[in-house]
């Protein structure tokens, strides 16, 4: 297989990603809403939720995030993707792989092995693209440190996951079975998330707000900082160790709390003083992560993090990483579309600007309904309310069916 000679990225393999995100993400929202019982009652671990979260955080955000990973990178790194076809016969086997993943989740749990065992296939030829194309950067740098821990806990998520099938299928390491399962939670969270979208933040917040002169050392402290909070609640649910834990915790929000501090200096440092309206959306995410990294330290800290966890990761994907996602694809989607179909025209014909392509206002009505809709679907939970968490719930399944007709029209244009 040959590489690239260009830093371009074929516009169709990250759409190819974000495309079957947007559907997975409205089947997921769509299969929480018929499990409305389950979850006010804080019964989290049963089929139709699995399969649903599966969906959710596969489905949608890793294949989003694999998406604009494919476009981005490149950009990043100043390195072409390694090889393109590999990436469409990967998005092929990943999305097969997690359709068929969800659907036996639901339908047959102990026989997940095998549609787990493809989609970990799909994941690994990602994770190999990753590594080839990041060999080839000239200079590493801290983006690169952020980009590949994310990579390396992503890898170990699914390796643990492939460990809970197994255990549920043999009953192998069942004696071991809740350490796993809660270190899978926490490296598919803040392991490959947070630090993904800590290393592109530290890319797409100084390019959204023309930030200039800004210093990128206290990076490197950042990355010390929530990693030794990641290795240390690692290493305190494998031993099994709860008051260790509950420090992890709190080392995890300092190290969060320094990378609020650090984008805060970034945008101190911006030319354009008015943001627009989705990234500043995106900014929002940061102190509603930092909120809830130090909601789950004192639920811990208070011994009923047990009894609380079910809601905290739901507000953690929703108004941490989905925030941070959907804020970022407001921008990034029109950009990538505009520069594929009409960079090359300008100066030869009449061509729309960049802002034709979305209007930004419309992430206003669509994110602000997201987050009162995830407030009442959080409410729902503390307070047992069923009519609350049906109501909560149509609007976010709502808005990210008003999200994806956005997307749809600007391919449209």
């Amino acid at each position: 297989m040959l590489p690239n000679t260009k830093n371009e990225t074929n516009i169709k393999l990250p759409f190819s990603f974000i495309l079957f995100s947007m559907f997975s993400l409205i089947g997921s929202l769509s299969l929480i809403l018929f499990q409305g019982d389950f979850m006010i009652n804080g019964q989290f671990r049963v089929p139709g939720i699995w399969s649903a979260a599966h969906l959710f955080v596969l489905g949608w955000a890793l294949m989003a995030a694999m998406g604009a990973m494919y476009q981005l990178v490149p950009v990043a790194f100043l390195t072409p993707i390694w090889n393109e076809k590999f990436g469409f016969i990967q998005f092929g086997i990943t999305a097969f792989g997690i359709l068929y993943f969800a659907h036996v989740l639901f339908y047959r749990p102990q026989d997940a092995l095998l549609p787990g065992l493809i989609t970990l296939t799909g994941i690994m030829m990602f994770l190999l693209q990753m590594l080839m194309t990041l060999k080839k950067q000239a200079k590493p740098n801290v983006l690169t440190l952020f980009v590949g821990t994310a990579l390396a806990s992503l890898f170990t998520t699914i390796l643990m996951g492939i460990m809970l099938v197994i255990s549920m299928k043999t009953g192998f390491a069942s004696d071991h079975y809740q350490a796993i399962f809660k270190s899978h939670l926490l490296l598919g969270t803040a392991g490959w998330f947070t630090l993904l979208i800590f290393g592109f933040s530290y890319k797409m917040v100084p390019m959204f707000s023309l930030s200039h002169g800004y210093s990128m050392k206290p990076a490197k402290y950042v990355f010390a900082f929530y990693g030794a909070g990641l290795a240390l609640s690692f290493i305190a649910l494998i031993a099994e160790q709860n008051s260790l834990f509950t420090a992890g915790l709190l080392v995890l929000a300092g190290g969060f709390t320094f990378f609020a501090w650090h984008m805060l200096q970034i945008l101190k440092k911006r030319i354009k003083k008015k943001l627009d309206y989705s990234f500043r959306f995106a900014l929002l995410a940061i102190p509603a992560g930092l909120m809830i990294h130090y909601a789950a330290f004192a639920y811990s800290l208070f011994g009923n993090f047990e009894n609380t966890a079910g809601f905290i990761i739901f507000a953690y994907l929703m108004l941490w990483v989905a925030l941070s996602i959907f804020g970022y694809l407001f921008k990034i989607v029109p950009f990538l579309w505009w520069t594929w179909k009409y960079s090359k025209e300008i100066g030869k014909r009449s061509v729309p600007s960049l802002k034709d392509m979305m209007e930004d206002k419309a992430s206003i009505p669509v994110l602000s309904v997201l987050i009162l809709g995830v407030l009442g679907v959080i409410a729902s939970i503390i307070f047992e309310n069923s009519g609350l968490f049906f109501t909560g719930q149509m609007m976010v399944l709502g808005t990210c069916l008003s999200f994806s007709y956005l997307i749809i029209t600007v391919i449209k244009k």
